[in-house]
């Protein structure tokens, strides 16, 4: 993980990017990207979709994960712990059924 970031940290730095990095253009951006996938499915079903725009998604979902990685660090968390951590809250928050 730490090798992905200091990619797109010398990326960002390469193109002198990093002024525009900040958390808030981050979440804007990781919004943007976010519709962007939407965009794929938009008037199909999944199925669809993924047979006629299959590497357009690949694309999408790779730009809603970088921003995300990048915001991640730009605040300074490890986002695999943040995702187990918001995975054990939800395990609270919805419990497996009990079976009757």
């Amino acid at each position: 993980m730490k090798e992905i970031i200091q990619d797109l940290q010398h990326f960002r730095d390469d193109r002198g990017w990093s002024g525009n990095h900040d958390a808030r253009s981050l979440a804007i951006s990781i919004s943007l990207e976010a519709s962007e996938l939407l965009e794929c499915f938009q008037w199909r079903s999944g199925e669809e979709a993924i047979t006629h725009d299959k590497q357009a998604i690949i694309d999408e979902m790779a730009d809603v994960f970088i921003y995300l990685l990048q915001l991640s660090d730009v605040l300074g968390e490890d986002l695999i712990m943040a995702a187990r951590d918001k995975m054990k809250k939800n395990a609270i928050k919805y419990p497996v059924p009990s079976k009757i």
